[in-house]
């Protein structure tokens, strides 16, 4: 065969994305885990960029550990949500959601304080309140998504 791109070339002429993960952390009374980051004026559940290389599971672990000083297990994949380039941002972004179980009453929460200004535990519709309204549908389909045992797949 003549003619076929090299693979660096045919690799670099791909498009790209972002890749983000976060996980679903509640309290035994269904209160939902959300941190307020100091550079953005909604608050979001605690997850953060999936490093290069990175499976977006580890990503998940690694960042909720950073985040909030917990050691969990990413469980089993909630939500995937995807988000159309906008405003100063480049390319679309594609976030994972796993679910990292209930915390104890009591469990110390350690926040990164480079970062989160404060963390809270909300009922689920409070939750959603508090989240950037693009976001919000990601803790919907993942809250969604755990109750009825399924993933959800959601867009912005």
């Amino acid at each position: 065969m003549t003619g076929l791109l090299p693979p660096a070339q045919w690799f670099a002429s791909l498009p790209t994305s972002y890749l983000a993960a976060s996980g679903l952390i509640t309290d035994t009374g269904g209160r939902v885990l959300l941190v307020d980051p100091n550079y953005r004026e909604d608050w979001t559940m605690p997850g953060g960029v999936v490093e290069d290389g990175e499976a977006p599971h580890l990503a998940c672990e690694r960042e909720v550990a950073e985040e909030v000083g917990l050691s969990v297990r990413a469980g089993r994949l909630l939500a995937v949500h995807w988000s159309a380039p906008r405003g100063q941002r480049p390319r679309a972004f594609t976030s994972f959601v796993f679910d990292c179980g209930t915390v104890a009453p009591g469990t110390p929460i350690r926040l990164q304080e480079e970062e989160l200004d404060g963390y809270v535990f909300a009922e689920p519709d409070e939750a959603v309140r508090l989240m950037h309204p693009l976001l919000a549908p990601r803790l919907e389909a993942a809250l969604r998504a755990r109750e009825r045992g399924e993933t959800g797949y959601v867009t912005s």
